[in-house]
């Protein structure tokens, strides 16, 4: 599980699903950055892992301070599955 700090929005929402570092990640939480005083992009600020992680996501089995924190460009990341879906 890491932080992923996106630079710009690229349309990914909770439950999206991103391939990085060569791998397929499931997007467990995002919180948008930035709207009212920030730069003049918002930033997205992901929690990120594999499945296999998001039972210690859900229950809150880990500390978010120790996460490591990678940032990336909206433009360079690769959506699988943009997430959001509303549904019923």
């Amino acid at each position: 599980m890491k932080k992923l700090i996106v630079h710009g929005d690229p349309g990914l929402r909770k439950d999206g699903v991103i391939d990085y570092d060569g791998q397929e990640l499931r997007v467990f939480s995002v919180q948008r950055q930035g709207e009212y005083h920030g730069p003049e992009e918002p930033q997205l600020w992901c929690t990120i892992g594999t499945d296999d992680e998001r039972e210690a996501f859900e229950t809150k089995s880990y500390v978010p301070h120790w996460l490591d924190v990678d940032t990336i460009d909206a433009e360079a990341l690769d959506i699988v599955k943009a997430g959001g879906d509303l549904t019923v």
